[in-house]
């Protein structure tokens, strides 16, 4: 898969004799040091903070030099410590932090409906186009409605 140019990119170990070079020991030695020696001590019930440290500590705009796996990885982590030090669900935990305690809801999913772009076997710019079943009651509902549009599109391109 090609990756955009303002794309978080992933730190991959590079040695194609471990995980055909898809490997992840860099971007571990960065969790286990760096990230650490920078948040020991750190609240981690302000994940704001949080991930601004890792963000200022990696320096780069696309997080290239710890890796966006990392700092993802740590900052989900921090997030679901937090949540169990007040005794709560992440989920209710991230809706505090979004500002919204109290307020829950199941994200809807997104689905690729025409693949396009330079890997594509078509002359397609746009690598993806994607929709979004809005007012979706389920999931069951939201697959359902994807699964229509996908379907009925195909009959019409």
């Amino acid at each position: 898969a090609s990756t955009g140019s303002r794309e978080a990119l992933e730190l991959r170990d590079g040695d194609k004799s471990r995980f055909l070079g898809k490997g992840v020991l860099k971007a571990i030695e960065a969790v286990n040091g760096p990230i650490a020696q920078a948040l020991l001590g750190k609240d981690a019930k302000d994940q704001a903070t949080v991930d601004q440290i890792m963000i200022d500590l990696d320096g780069t705009e696309n997080k290239s030099k710890f890796g966006a796996n990392a700092i993802l990885a740590v900052s989900l982590a921090n997030a679901k410590a937090a949540a169990a030090a007040k005794g709560m669900p992440l989920y209710a935990h991230i809706a505090e932090l979004n500002g919204t305690p109290g307020v829950y809801s199941m994200p809807l999913p997104m689905m690729n409906i025409i693949n396009g772009g330079e890997h594509a076997d078509n002359n397609v710019d746009i690598q993806e186009f994607m929709i979004q079943p809005v007012g979706a009651k389920t999931l069951k509902e939201a697959v359902r409605m994807g699964a229509e549009v996908f379907h009925n599109l195909a009959k019409v391109l």
